[in-house]
């Protein structure tokens, strides 16, 4: 990550000399982000754990550092609350003995390293350094004959050195138990280096920085899009990939853009990239789907390949029509290999050459959700929008809580996403679904229990989506503390359930255009005792709005929405709630 991290910095400016012996270890800006706890792709301080820690101890100085990256491992991390309390002078801070202060003042009196073991043993206990270094293998092997031993040895020369035996027993059994578990300074203070240098890049390179992160990672698309969200919500712009700019990786643009590599597309591959990186530096820039087939290696860049550059939108800078593009992939690939045939023959035996055959294919073209369906199979996630934005506009007076403001309350309320990935589990009651859901701001996991998941089993669908009924509550850890939410699903409906469950009528905008008859040919087919149809009709002259009467209720079913929506514009077509 470093080494192309400045690798990325000296391409978008090439007069750098930036080098890790750089970096100043006293940046206020590089400390603002531990405190802040943005620490996404910052070396041993990603996890949820240590932010929760960073927030509490707000590192200033990179000892803080070092002294947290050894605390925050089974055993030493009971000791972080001490650690955090004496930090910010909210407890004090005692010393069995004052030849203590100067070995433990630097971790505020608690005993984090291993090395501060051996200089107490060495300075109250009388050891000699090899003799430390003893003392610290057998308390980390926990040997009983030979901690016996050294009790006996420590306890005799704290006292010889003018230290009570039972302060001296107290002290050893305070070292005993950390020794077990302590971590090596220097090993810490090495990882604390690398973990600073990673976050001063990231305030300051961010674009090189986040670049080489996603190069990394560019083969798990989870982490792709995790990501990719750090990198929006750093003010950074993430381009889309695209056959004439992306190289395999992903790489900076200039301080503020990355642009998507094409290696981050499903059924690539570096040599098919490879090909069309080197077609498009000797040729210039593709044309169109023709011209690509025709000047790559088509046995690197085969249809499945395109297949996977159309759908995750890599040609949408030459032609957006993906489903017309989809559709054409044969076409092109035939024309270009008659092309190159009947060139070979014409420099055999002369002659005329014929006039290239069309190669594109008249086709539909997708939805808003067919493409993003399409996209998401090539990218492992959304990129160009979002299929729940088709529908936030609908579902604002209903759904008032996005997935990234989801919080406890007393009473059920109502959430909303897309089905992006569930696991079922088979337990003493019953199956037990964790549904993770997106709406594009933020993702949440949800739980839905043998009744519930058997009720909404149809409803669960990747890509689909749904509004939960939830009752949200803290999770909590054996010890009580809190380590997130708990989301119960009470009820999960489908978009077609909630508008006949809250619907209250849906109303369509028409002007002087429109006519009775092909309205009521749209509606025939869906009439029922469901919802009220309202008309709004403007025709410049004057406006109104017209309730249908109870013979035209329809059945609010997708189908319907997106008759109307392709007739009159999806704007004019909303099912009030």
């Amino acid at each position: 990550i470093l080494a192309r991290t400045l690798e990325y910095v000296r391409k978008l400016d090439p007069a750098s000399t930036l080098s890790l012996d750089d970096i100043p270890l006293d940046d206020p800006a590089t400390y603002k982000l531990f405190q802040q706890a943005q620490t996404s792709a910052v070396f041993q301080f990603e996890s949820r754990g240590m932010r929760d820690l960073l927030k509490q101890a707000k590192p200033d100085r990179f000892d803080d550092l070092i002294a947290l990256n050894a605390l925050y491992r089974p055993g030493p991390m009971d000791l972080i609350p001490d650690y955090v309390e004496r930090r910010h002078g909210r407890a004090r801070v005692d010393y069995l003995d004052p030849r203590l202060e100067p070995i433990l003042r630097p971790s505020y009196g608690v005993m984090v390293y291993q090395e501060q073991v051996m200089q107490i043993a060495q300075v109250i206990g009388g050891y000699t350094l090899g003799g430390a270094d003893l003392l610290r293998r057998a308390m980390g092997k926990k040997k009983p004959e030979e901690m016996a031993k050294h009790r006996d040895v420590f306890v005799a020369g704290a006292e010889k050195n003018g230290l009570a035996k039972g302060r001296a027993v107290q002290l050893f059994d305070l070292m005993e138990k950390f020794a077990g578990y302590g971590f090596n300074k220097s090993h810490s203070a090495a990882y604390a280096l690398v973990a600073y240098q990673t976050a001063w890049l990231k305030v300051h390179h961010p674009a090189a920085f986040m670049a080489a992160n996603l190069s990394l990672v560019m083969d798990d698309t989870d982490k792709v899009r995790a990501l990719r969200d750090d990198a929006l919500a750093m003010g950074l712009d993430v381009l889309p990939p695209d056959v004439n700019a992306s190289g395999w990786r992903f790489e900076p643009v200039d301080a503020k853009r990355i642009r998507y590599g094409l290696g981050g597309i499903k059924g690539t591959g570096e040599q098919a990239v490879a090909s069309i990186v080197a077609a498009r530096a000797s040729g210039g820039p593709f044309r169109d789907l023709a011209d690509l087939v025709a000047r790559v290696d088509k046995r690197l860049v085969n249809r499945r390949v395109i297949e996977a550059l159309v759908k995750g939108g890599a040609f949408d800078s030459i032609d957006r029509r993906r489903a017309t593009l989809l559709a054409s992939i044969a076409n092109a690939m035939n024309e270009a290999e008659r092309a190159q045939a009947q060139a070979a023959q014409t420099s055999l035996f002369g002659g005329d050459v014929a006039a290239p055959a069309p190669v594109l294919v008249e086709t539909r073209e997708w939805s808003e959700a067919e493409r993003l369906q399409h996209e998401k199979a090539a990218l492992g996630f959304y990129l160009s929008g979002h299929p729940y934005a088709a529908h936030a506009a609908e579902l604002a007076p209903l759904v008032r809580t996005a997935l990234s403001e989801v919080q406890p309350r007393a009473e059920r309320y109502l959430i909303a996403g897309i089905v992006t990935a569930q696991r079922v589990q088979t337990g003493r009651k019953g199956r037990i679904a964790f549904v993770t859901l997106d709406d594009g701001r933020g993702s949440q996991e949800i739980v839905v229990f043998n009744e519930a998941y058997e009720q909404a089993r149809a409803v669960l669908r990747e890509d689909t989506l749904v509004v939960v009924e939830v009752k949200v509550t803290q999770r909590m850890s054996e010890d009580g503390e809190v380590t997130g939410l708990r989301i119960l699903a009470e009820q999960v409906h489908d978009l077609a359930t909630v508008r006949r469950k809250w619907g209250r009528s849906l109303r369509l905008s028409c002007n002087g255009n429109a006519t009775v008859e092909h309205l009521a040919g749209i509606l025939a087919p869906f009439r029922s005792d469901g919802l009220p149809v309202v008309v709004h009709y403007a025709n410049g002259a004057c406006e109104g709005d017209l309730e249908l009467s109870d013979e035209w209720k329809v059945t609010p079913d997708e189908a319907l929405i997106a008759r109307l929506a392709d007739w009159l514009a999806p704007a004019n077509v909303t099912v009030q709630y």
